[in-house]
């Protein structure tokens, strides 16, 4: 499983996030490794020449796509496999797409089902 996460170009100053910094980086160690001790490789990619306009909590979802292709997911938003966030916490969301896709994959709507949860992110949601 691969998790890309996307350039940013932001509009306003909410909802920016560092997926840099050392809380996120933290984050996806643990993530990981908890991943790997039930079985799933998980890596984290960047991809610096797709960039998505930031202007609201669900353009930030479209940031970070997850990728399984032995479970049929090809690059898809975490928007469109969890639907609407619960808490508005990007780190929760992640893991709870990651989650998702590793163990119900067959929860996440196809693709080409119609839902309006991103807009911007080309995923095809």
């Amino acid at each position: 499983m691969v998790i890309t996460i996307l350039d940013q170009k932001h509009l306003r100053n909410d909802w920016r996030f560092d997926f840099d910094g050392q809380p996120f980086q933290e984050f996806l160690a643990g993530i990981i490794s908890e991943m790997e001790r039930l079985g799933v490789l998980l890596t984290v990619v960047h991809n610096r020449d797709a960039v998505i306009t930031i202007n609201s909590y669900a353009d930030l979802l479209n940031v970070v796509k997850i990728s399984s292709l032995q479970d049929g997911h090809s690059n898809q938003c975490v928007g469109h496999i969890i639907g609407k966030s619960q808490h508005l916490d990007i780190m929760e969301d992640i893991s709870t797409a990651v989650r998702r896709v590793a163990f119900a994959p067959e929860t996440v709507a196809p693709s080409s089902e119609f839902r309006k949860v991103c807009h911007n992110c080309g995923c095809g949601c």
